[in-house]
């Protein structure tokens, strides 16, 4: 089949107007995943409360957080509610050792009866939650959420790196404890979260504590970060 010159030309005007069309409709599904999808990463400050006596932490506990929330607005208001998925890691850096029988677990004080040379030693506990947020956000980019999150413990890990305390011969020692017993499951608490369009400072305060009651220390955090969320 043959196509004279005004075929071809209306085929192609066809064409480009059916590519223009989907970029359109391209652009417009962009616009509304930015304003219904946010996505956050950050850095936190974990101050940790419920330590045993004798037991020092390291006054820098960096943690990390990354999460993807879907924003419901209430109407053409400034205000809107939103639910995600989310990851974080929170650090606990001191001069202990995590011990555990199958019923109790300690922080034992590292050098507690022989001086030992040690860089670090943390307890690391990383985090698959669900936050939940009512947010506020004005015509200036100037952002409020206050929310609540649970969230699910992964396999946690103690981790030290230093002198070998059981022998105290100056070898390099660096060992990786996976075998943590008694600890929560579950972690949950109130969020606050204030920013100016992609900055923002937020807070988390545990209701849970680390440890299930009864069997260890009833340590608990309140994490204080930022966040970066460009989208």
């Amino acid at each position: 089949m043959k196509f004279d010159k005004f075929s071809g030309t209306l085929l192609i005007a066809l064409v480009w107007i059916l590519f223009c069309s989907s970029g359109v409709k391209a652009q417009m599904v962009n616009e509304v995943a930015k304003k219904r999808v946010t996505i956050g990463v950050g850095l936190f400050e974990d101050i940790w409360f419920g330590i045993p006596k004798g037991i020092n932490t390291r006054t820098i506990n960096q943690g990390f957080q990354t999460f993807a929330m879907y924003n419901v607005p209430f109407g053409k208001s400034n205000f809107g509610f939103s639910i995600g998925l989310g990851f974080r890691a929170q650090n606990m850096y001191g001069n202990f050792l995590v011990k555990s029988t199958q019923d109790s677990t300690w922080l034992e004080k590292i050098g507690d009866t022989a001086s030992v040379n040690y860089q670090r030693s943390k307890l690391t506990l990383p985090y698959l939650e669900l936050p939940l947020e009512f947010r506020f956000k004005s015509k200036s980019k100037i952002a409020v959420g206050i929310g609540f999150k649970v969230a699910y413990l992964l396999p946690a890990h103690s981790k030290y790196v230093g002198e070998n305390y059981e022998t105290l011969t100056g070898e390099k020692y660096r060992v990786k404890y996976r075998e943590i017993k008694n600890l929560e499951q579950f972690s949950y608490g109130p969020t606050f979260r204030i920013g100016y369009r992609w900055f923002h400072i937020n807070a988390y305060y545990s209701l849970s504590k680390i440890f299930t009651k009864g069997n260890g220390p009833e340590i608990y955090p309140l994490s204080i970060g930022i966040l970066l969320m460009p989208f």
